[in-house]
């Protein structure tokens, strides 16, 4: 049922234009969510933005140069002393001084929505919600940059390899909202008006064998191959009842049972006798009384 929700909740965020705010356990795949809407909707590569304390939301829309700028004009302007022919191409191109990053790349006009993928925001700074509102109402945003030198369009790099994209008149304006996923552990409170403007949901939490079974062989039945996950199936059984019966769902992320499925399922996997310490390295609780 939970699970149900998240499902319906992304269609909703989709539908209305609205962000994403996803909750959870760390391990509990709110990461993991983004990737797979990119993917099920085959709509490229995630933009990822990782937060830190230190992050702005200019770090996310562009980058501009300005010393390697004033550096080729210092060396343009030697040249002409010299009498040397300069480029005036170089002195007028301001765009390869310019490099959009993942949240300015996310908001360019595109025939399909592109998934931005906005990691731990809750390790930012006091501003940074308010200032993602902003441009969530607005749908673009002005690079004052381009917009003092009045030309028509200028060609500046993207946050996706090797892609150039031209900038009219300084102003980057979607015409498909992206899909933003922005995940959050818990570990601060956000401001009434930015919960208000995004759609929030909560990752399920591993509670049920069954629920965890789904998982474990959404991850690893293909890559193994049917056969070989057939033979390895009483190993992971074993794992998953082991995980639930310890009532270690609580404290030990979802993304460490699956490295130790992993690890159990290879056809070169550790000798019975090394199962239980592996479990007991791999599946520690991430409180802090688990190093006492």
């Amino acid at each position: 049922r939970v699970l149900f929700r998240s499902i319906e909740g992304v269609n909703a965020a989709i539908y209305l234009r609205r962000p994403l705010l996803v909750t959870g356990k760390p391990g509990s795949g709110k990461t993991s969510l983004a990737y797979a809407i990119a993917y099920e909707l085959n709509l490229g590569p995630v933009l990822a933005w990782p937060i830190t304390t230190s992050t702005n939301l200019q770090d996310g829309l562009y980058n501009y140069d300005a010393i390697a700028r004033l550096q080729n004009l210092q060396l343009l302007k030697l040249k002409q002393e010299l009498g040397q022919k300069a480029s005036q191409e170089l002195e007028e191109n301001i765009g390869q001084y310019l490099r959009l990053g993942p949240v300015g790349t996310a908001f360019l006009p595109s025939h399909l929505p592109r998934v931005l993928l906005i990691d731990e925001i809750d390790k930012s700074n006091i501003n940074l919600p308010n200032d993602l509102l902003n441009l969530f109402e607005e749908g673009g945003f002005l690079i004052p940059e381009l917009k003092r030198l009045q030309t028509e369009s200028v060609k500046v790099g993207t946050a996706d390899p090797e892609i150039d994209i031209e900038v009219k008149q300084g102003r980057v304006q979607c015409n498909k909202f992206p899909i933003v996923v922005m995940t959050s552990n818990g570990e601060r409170d956000f401001p009434p008006a930015f919960l208000r403007r995004c759609l929030r949901v909560r990752m399920p939490e591993p509670n049920d064998s069954d629920f965890l079974t789904e998982v474990v062989n959404a991850h690893f039945e293909k890559e193994l191959g049917q056969q070989h996950w057939q033979k390895a199936q009483t190993t992971i059984e074993k794992l998953i009842q082991d995980f639930v019966n310890n009532n270690q769902g609580k404290e030990v992320a979802t993304d460490q049972l699956l490295s130790t499925a992993y690890l159990f399922s290879r056809q070169v996997k550790p000798k019975l006798h090394d199962q239980e310490s592996l479990k007991k390295l791999l599946l520690k609780r991430l409180d802090s009384s688990a190093d006492q």
